[in-house]
């Protein structure tokens, strides 16, 4: 079964009126042992932010969660990062 390539989400939300200025990026990656790993990155835009990582038995698996992620996260107002 072949499945199309997921790749980098790059989010981001800014609003001046409330000095935002946020991104967030979802990526998954392979393990070493089969299943695939949701990496998060979020945090002010111009500084380090946070990550945090989260283990899928499956590519299936990660690819809902990612996407469940992302809907959540645009629904609370962010946009692709070329969008302003």
């Amino acid at each position: 079964m072949e499945k199309e390539e997921t790749g980098s989400v790059h989010l981001r939300r800014i609003d001046p009126a409330q000095n935002m200025r946020r991104f967030y990026t979802l990526a998954i990656q392979p393990t070493l042992f089969g299943g695939a790993s949701m990496i998060r990155n979020w945090g002010r835009i111009g500084k380090n932010g946070q990550s945090m990582m989260e283990t899928f038995d499956s590519r299936d698996d990660a690819d809902s969660a990612s996407k469940r992620l992302e809907r959540s996260k645009r629904r609370r107002g962010y946009r692709d990062n070329g969008a302003a």
